[in-house]
């Protein structure tokens, strides 16, 4: 089958926190390039094209809103107006602590404002575009299945033949374009989020679309007699830490320092200044408070920013994702002088005092930081041409029980942290029936987070905040605890409690789904046959 890649409208979009790039393939010139759409990017010297990931809500009624550059263009983000939103990638996916805000009538979520954003750069991009056949999405390495759950359905509503996901540090080692057969750790820090990830480039004969999220008619892949470049992620470590939390504490520091208030503006302010420190030493940006009649000047240079830092357990939370990440390349045979290459992904990666921690690990020779911004996007085209990606789980999931000794719900592990997919083999799990004359078997399957602790996410105000949870807090978000989702089998004769009734045959197939077989052990017959459960992360 000849190669359709360069006949077909493909592109990509890197959703951040902070800043989205959309890239496309050009077929003239057989490169990734990056693409601007009036209204909605900002060209600032020596970066690509950036979207900055803002919403301002019109009409919520309607769902009327103004994205992108225009929100700065219009001074719709200086004000401290419920209408306005910023960061709310960081809060898709999660259970916000607080009160929502209600616009119009309407209580908005953040999944609702991110949809909105996704649509309407889309929209644009269809508007400027001839045509837009495939579309590539990028998503955290550490982000849970409720957030790529909620891509999948905002991907459904999209005209669009096929669109795939790919995690962001993968993508961001296909966009730097390293040399094959090559260790490469991508550290990708941007405005919510960091991940580490150690990714290895090699060659062999395989053919694979990688995860399709929606399949169209046209075929983008390669000819399965041609030569793949695969990705395979060895390991992977990543938190909700990004720029928004330095912009944060820098508005405490100046609040604490000076009296600053904590609004919108103040907040831009802040941004800009941790911006100038990147490229010298001291930085000054003056704020009127029209409400006072006050004038602020802010001053801060790179010893008193490195302090703020210090004191926020800022390069200790660093230290701990490395450490993560080079125990388990340890695990998989690899030593940290066997990485090739670090590429540093982001606009929190231009901070100096974070290329200066970089460097306490690695030579300076092996870092490459001159893409932080574009890396992810144009490398996420890679995957359109065939390139295959092999990764494992990041999260362990688990079945829900009730735990007699501490009379409360317990989760039983059944696929851990670091599993290749797909399996080699099931995982087998007897069961009884816990009550008498039991009808069906039901499961609740949660997602269990990680062994240092979870995250919660709540409002300061107007800021969403994140907060790390002590290391002795589990974080575990149920994936099918509601009506019609539970039960998986009827069982007939009726269950009884004393022996074992039921064997449960776990696996993950290619494309990450979480299948199960069951068999009844009584009347010797299945119930399910390799039945898809639900999508993992």
């Amino acid at each position: 089958m000849a190669n359709s890649f360069n006949n077909t409208a493909t592109y990509a979009i890197d959703f951040g926190t902070s800043n989205t790039v959309i890239a496309r393939w050009n077929a003239v010139t057989e490169q990734a390039e990056t693409v601007k759409i009036s209204g909605l990017s900002q060209q600032i010297a020596n970066n690509p094209p950036l979207i900055p990931s803002l919403v301002y809500v019109e009409d919520a009624s309607q769902s009327r809103v103004i994205s992108g550059q225009t929100v700065r263009d219009r001074g719709l983000d200086l004000g401290n107006n419920s209408r306005f939103f910023r960061g709310f990638k960081r809060g898709i996916g999660t259970e916000i602590q607080g009160f929502l805000p209600e616009i119009d009538g309407k209580t908005l979520t953040f999944e609702q404002i991110g949809e909105w954003f996704l649509t309407d750069i889309i929209d644009r991009l269809s508007e400027s575009e001839q045509s837009l056949d495939s579309l590539i999405l990028t998503v955290p390495v550490d982000s849970f299945e409720a957030y790529r759950y909620w891509l999948s359905e905002v991907c459904q509503s999209l005209s669009i033949e096929q669109i795939r996901i790919l995690d962001e540090p993968t993508a961001a080692a296909l966009g730097y374009g390293v040399a094959e057969q090559e260790l490469i750790l991508v550290i990708d820090f941007g405005g919510g989020t960091i991940d580490l990830s150690l990714v290895q480039i090699n060659q062999q004969v395989k053919s694979t679309q990688g995860f399709i999220l929606k399949w169209g008619k046209k075929n983008l892949g390669e000819s399965s007699s041609q030569k793949k470049t695969t990705a395979r992620v060895l390991a992977k470590a990543g938190q909700n830490l990004g720029g928004t939390d330095i912009d944060n504490w820098l508005i405490d520091y100046f609040a604490s320092s000076d009296g600053l208030p904590k609004s919108s503006l103040t907040t831009r302010l802040a941004e800009r200044l941790k911006i100038q420190l990147s490229s010298q030493t001291e930085a000054t940006e003056v704020y009127f408070d029209d409400e006072n009649l006050a004038t602020y000047e802010l001053s801060l240079d790179r010893d008193r920013f490195e302090q703020i830092l210090q004191q926020q357990q800022f390069f200790a939370q660093l230290d701990e994702l490395m450490t993560q990440v080079l125990n388990q390349a340890r695990r998989n045979g690899v030593e940290i002088a066997d990485i090739n290459s670090v590429l540093l992904v982001g606009g929190t990666v231009q901070i100096p005092s974070v290329k200066n921690w970089v460097r306490q690990y690695f030579e300076a020779s092996k870092i490459l930081g001159n893409r932080p911004f574009e890396a992810i996007a144009t490398g996420a085209l890679q995957v359109a041409k065939g390139i295959e990606v092999q990764d494992f789980l990041y999260h362990s999931y688990g079945i829900r029980y009730w735990d007699r000794r501490q009379n409360r719900h317990n989760w039983h592990p059944i696929i851990k942290t670091g599993q290749p997919y797909p399996m080699a083999q099931p995982v087998e799990l007897l069961l009884g029936a816990s009550i008498e004359n039991q009808p069906s078997i039901e499961l609740i399957i949660g997602e269990l987070g990680t062994e240092m602790g979870g995250v919660e996410v709540y409002f300061d105000g107007d800021r969403l905040v994140t907060n790390k949870l002590g290391s002795d807090t589990m974080v575990v978000k149920s994936l099918n605890d509601r009506d019609g989702a539970r039960t998986l089998a009827r069982l007939d004769p009726l269950g009884n409690p004393g022996s074992d009734r039921i064997k449960l045959l776990f696996s993950v197939d290619n494309q990450c789904y979480l299948r199960v077989t069951v068999e009844d052990i009584l009347t010797q017959q299945v119930l399910l046959n390799n039945q898809v459960l639900i999508k993992l992360d």
